[in-house]
Formats: structure tokens, sequence, C-alpha cells
């Protein structure tokens, strides 16, 4: 992707969109603390923070879906409380969300005018639809067929065209939200054209990625967000990647005593330990590329990255919760096929996965139900566990993970998050595992709950555990890890031993070249990347 000219003086004028101490509270959350945001006419802006950082629920205070707790809004130098996305699309703030929202079986014209058809005689004017989307569409510069049926179209023509929905009310104020994580080079490039043709007209664009390179091509200036918190507002050309990335993903200061031990804890490596899996051109189409990795018995292998790099891409692949459609797996010197979560638990792998309510706990049942569930799935329904066998699990791992309420019968949803974390390792836990793969297994809770959960870690490796960890706190990765898989736009790009230090880390995910060859070997030998 080649880079455009970027504009020599800064967007000017007064905000469009001016939001000031925002503060959005859910109960028992604060999703949003004080947070200002101001948008520019003519301008791209990217917003940008890891996942939680609170992006997506200040664009629903903007656009009506939230009302905040406290804070005010102005479009235009107005005060403005919208009753949802219908009355500020009226205002003229447009929404383009990453899964287009569309009707397939209608027309491309039909789609972009649907409720703002012309009319005549009483009926919708399909001649004249189509003339007005033809003239929306050349106002873009797209040659779209406005009689086409957008089934039709690949998924970047209708991303397109809901572009052309948007600003067909006139939208003052743009709003993408991840548009580019389906397009290919060429057809993001397509994409950044027609910004750059909106934003040269005098639309405010808020852009949303998770594409570093992407960022910095397209974004006149950024908005940081981090744990619901304004880190700041910066001109693209003044704010290095690397400083970028620090101020994304923050360090983690005040940690527990208890947590700081545990790089002793796991111990200086264990390069002559057996393979437990070795992967060998692992991949899939539009989801991670083609990559080699070697996990040994009692060795932490963290994955670092930004949010949208690979790390889940690459965890689902291992556990068979997505198929590869290229390489190959050995698990205990054995050719497997992981095509599904069973063959991985019939072969000694557990997953914990990122979403913990959607794919984790079931709420309604107990603790008792839900930690023996992996258990039974891999006996069989027809071969139940005894109720003295399940018992005495239950009633281990709740002693053994300090389990709060320590009632086998408390229902899981009622749980605080940190205990609800803990029901769902001692579920995996419960199997004997050989390779235990943690998806951000610490996100969303307190401390100390994060404290013990690091120190079982470093326990079950020193115990002979092989664990895969992901954590968008490189400081756990770091601290954690006998070894980094770097990765970053859906690639592995660099490997690196225990000596790696956050700062190395950080400098890869942060480096420009995402095309350059995977690096092997230690931090030391890591090149510096310019800031």
């Amino acid at each position: 992707m080649t880079d455009t000219p970027r504009p020599t003086t800064a967007p000017t004028g007064d905000p469009v969109v001016a939001m000031r101490g925002i503060t959005m509270e859910f109960p028992g959350v604060t999703a949003l603390a004080d947070v200002d945001f101001r948008l520019l006419p003519g301008e791209v802006h990217a917003l940008m923070g890891e996942n939680g950082a609170g992006k997506s629920t200040l664009i629903k205070v903007l656009t009506g879906v939230y009302t905040a707790t406290s804070g005010t809004t102005e479009l235009r130098g107005e005060r403005v409380a919208f009753a949802g996305p219908a009355a500020a699309q009226e205002a003229g703030v447009s929404t383009v969300y990453q899964e287009v929202n569309l009707c397939p079986n209608l027309s491309v014209a039909e789609n972009i005018l649907l409720g703002r058809e012309p009319r005549r005689f009483g009926a919708i004017d399909l001649p004249g639809t189509r003339a007005r989307a033809a003239e929306l569409l050349g106002r873009m510069g797209l040659t779209i067929d406005p009689a086409s049926t957008l089934a039709e179209h690949p998924i970047a023509i209708q991303q397109l065209v809901a572009i052309a929905r948007a600003v067909a009310v006139d939208a003052q104020v743009l709003i993408l939200d991840e548009p580019t994580s389906s397009l290919d080079q060429d057809e993001v490039a397509e994409l950044f054209r027609i910004m750059r043709h909106l934003r040269d007209q005098g639309v405010a664009i808020l852009f949303v990625s998770h594409f570093l390179e992407q960022v910095y091509e397209i974004a006149d200036r950024m908005t940081v967000l981090r744990n619901g918190r304004l880190v700041g507002e910066h001109l693209t050309r003044d704010l290095s990647r690397l400083q970028l990335v620090s101020a994304m993903i923050g360090r983690e200061l005040g940690v527990l005593e208890e947590v700081e031990r545990l790089a002793e804890d796991a111990g200086s490596g264990t390069s002559g330990a057996p393979p437990v899996l070795e992967a060998s051109g692992l991949g899939r189409r539009g989801s991670i590329a083609p990559f080699d990795l070697t996990i040994r018995s009692g060795e932490v292998v963290g994955l670092a990255g930004l949010l949208g790099s690979g790390r889940t891409e690459l965890a689902r692949l291992l556990f068979g919760a997505d198929r590869a459609d290229s390489g190959s797996v050995r698990v205990g010197g054995k050719d497997v096929s992981l095509r599904t979560p069973r063959a991985a638990i019939a072969s000694g792998i557990a997953f914990c996965s990122e979403d913990r309510k959607g794919e984790g706990i079931l709420a309604d049942l107990s603790i008792r139900d839900n930690l023996v569930l992996a258990m039974q799935a891999a006996r069989g329904w027809a071969r139940p566990i005894p109720r003295r066998t399940k018992d005495e699990l239950v009633a281990r791992w709740i002693e053994t993970l300090d389990i709060r309420p320590a009632d086998p019968d408390a229902i899981v949803g009622r749980l605080s998050g940190g205990n609800q974390q803990k029901v769902l390792l001692a579920r995996w836990l419960v199997t004997n595992p050989r390779l235990l793969i943690l998806d951000e297994p610490t996100r969303g809770i307190d401390i100390g709950a994060k404290a013990q959960i690091q120190k079982l870690v470093a326990q079950l490796a020193a115990e002979g555990m092989a664990v895969v960890y992901i954590s968008a706190e490189l400081e756990e990765v770091a601290r954690l890890s006998h070894r980094v898989i770097v990765l970053k736009d859906r690639a592995k790009v660099a490997e690196l031993d225990a000596s790696a230090t956050v700062d190395d880390i950080m400098g890869l995910i942060a480096e420009t070249d995402a095309t350059a060859a995977p690096r092997v070997g230690t931090a030391a030998r890591t090149e510096q990347v310019a800031s």
C-alpha cells in the first residue's frame, strides 16, 4: 500500500463534534471515565485503544445507543442527546459497522436509498431511485451498477455501498468501525480513496482500526483511550508507532510482590524438554498466515500483539475451534488432525476462551456443574461421572484455586469476574491436559485474582504442563513466558526467548515492516526500532 502525501497543515476550524467529560457507568463497571473527544470537519480521526479501552462505548454514546451517566455532547456547537442511531443519522451522524448491515436480496440502489426512495404518484419511483443512487455513487468515483443485486458483489463493494448509504443523508460525520477487517490490500486502497474524497469534501471521519499501518496511512489525528480513560489526542505525524503502542498498552504498575517473584519461579528455560505440540505451516486463509510453532513440556509460550494481530486465531487453530486449511500438527510425537475441539481435547489440549461469558461459563449453572463440564464431555454423556468423584474433584479445585464462595452449589453468574475465571480454569485443569491455552485469562478481574492466576500458571509449568499464554498486558507476557511469539497483521513476525523485555516486544509490534521474515532468537539480537 503506497502512502498518499498528507496535508502539511493540521485540520482546523471549530469541532463538528465535541464531547466533554463523558462518563458511562454500568452496574459494577465504569466503561468511560471523564473522557473528552473532538472531531474536526475535513479530517480522518483514528480512535485507538485495545479491546476494552472504551472505543465502542464512546461511539455508542455519540450515536445515542447509550445515554452517558454524565458529560455533554455538542454537534456543530449545539448540545445534543440523540434518542438513538436513527436520530443521530437524521442530524448528520452516520455509522458503518464492521459487519455490513444491508439487505443482500435488494438492489444496490434500493440499499442506498432504503426508506428515502423518490416517489411518484405515491409509489416508489424505481428509475428515479436508480438515477439518484448512480449520482451518489458517481460523487464517490464509483462505477457500480445501481440495478445490480447487492449479494452479487464481494464484501468490499458492499462496504462501499454501506458508506454510500451513510453519506446519502448528507452526513457531516461518518463513523467507520473496523471497515477494513475483511478487505484485501487493493480493496483497502479503494476504501481509502473514498475516505480521502469525502474528507476533502469536508466530511469528518471517525476511523476505528487495529491495523497500525492503515492508521498511519489515512489518519490526520488520533485519540488514544486505555481502560476507559483518555490517554491523549495527537497529530498522527507527531506520534511514533512505538509511542502509540506504549500509550495503548500502558505499563502495569503496583503489581503485588507475589506476582513480581514469578519470573524466578518460571525458571531459566525448557529447551531440552520433549515437545508437546509441533505445528508446521499451520494456517487459515483470511485468519492467520501459516506459521511454525513448537511447544515443550513445562514451557510457557506467550503470544503478544495488538488486538487483531492473530493471537486468538492462532489459539483457535491449535484447539480445533477453527479448521486449518494448511499445515500439519504433531502432539506427543504423533501426527494428529485437530479438526474439532473434541479431537483437541482427546489429544490433551485445553482452551480457555477470551470470551468468558459467551464461550466459557454457563452463568445459570452451579460451580459444580460448570467445573466438571469438560471432563464429562471427554468421557461422553453415556458415562456420567460418579457423584462422589465429582464432589471430590470440585472440593479439591475450589480449595486449590480459592474460589469464593466455596459453595459448589453457588450459581456461577453471581460470582465476581475473577472467580468466574477460576471456575473456567478449574474446568480444564480437571481434565489434566498436557497443553493449556489461556486467552486473556486476567482481563477484567481485580489485581488479587490476577496475581493468583499468574502464580498458578507458573506452578503448572513447573509441574510439567505446557501453557500458551495470551494477554494484551505485555508485562504479564514478558514476566511469565519462557518464549514470546510476536504477531502482527495476522502473521507471526518474531520469536523471542525469556530475556525479552516489554520494550523489545513493543518495538516489534510497532515496527513498520510487517512483511519482514519472522525472527527467531534472543531479545539482545532483536533490531532496534526507530521512533
